[in-house]
């Protein structure tokens, strides 16, 4: 690894563990082996580190995304994705997605960090409502509503149906977090999650089949 992922890596262990506010600089560059001056050479800032773990992790996930065939941020273009794939495609790719977001190094520990620090700092509180309700909420509506458009779901009320979908999701994430040796039984709730929110919103496997 060289010295400038050194100093993102070492700054988000920090920041996971301290807090962000509660990091400076010269701690930055104290774990990573290096002075100050060095560590400016790299990153203008702490803003700066943080923006560039930021981009990191949207990085990873965008790898994670391709390996897995989704777009993960383009609600459209995934909607012709997920209108073709039946209930046990779709469980094993949530599956894949939930493992990720759980054990993803950089993931886990951003996760950490702003859980933290959300209730300290207004800005990262932000960070954290974008990041874990606002954005997914958003991606999931649009590709829910693709999906009510489509025939492949229905209901009168897609906000609503993206939040029965989302928090199930992000709660067992939390609680895996929390206590890791739960992961097993967060997967089989997960899998009887989709196959209910299936059957409530009479996702028609006919129908995909058609398409």
């Amino acid at each position: 690894m060289d010295t400038k992922h050194r100093i993102l890596d070492e700054a988000l262990t920090l920041f996971s563990e301290k807090g962000y506010a509660n990091v400076f600089v010269a701690d930055i560059a104290e774990r990573v082996g290096i002075k100050a001056p060095s560590l400016y050479k790299h990153y203008k800032s702490k803003q700066a580190i943080f923006n560039a773990i930021v981009e990191e992790m949207n990085r990873r996930f965008s790898e994670e995304a391709g390996a897995l065939r989704i777009d993960g941020t383009n609600a459209a273009a995934d909607a012709e994705i997920y209108k073709h794939i039946s209930e046990d495609e779709l469980i094993a790719l949530g599956n894949n997605l939930f493992l990720y977001f759980l054990h993803d190094d950089y993931t886990k520990r951003f996760r950490k960090m702003l859980t933290i620090e959300q209730f300290h700092d207004k800005k990262l509180a932000d960070v954290y409502t974008k990041k874990y309700v606002d954005d997914p909420l958003s991606y999931q509506g649009m590709l829910l509503g693709l999906m009510v458009t489509a025939g492949v779901l229905q209901t009168e009320d897609v906000n609503i149906m993206t939040l029965h979908f989302y928090a199930p999701i992000y709660m067992l994430l939390t609680i895996c977090d929390r206590e890791p040796e739960r992961e097993a039984e967060a997967l089989k709730t997960m899998e009887a999650h989709i196959r209910q929110f299936n059957r409530i919103y009479a996702r028609d496997e006919e129908l995909i089949q058609s398409k």
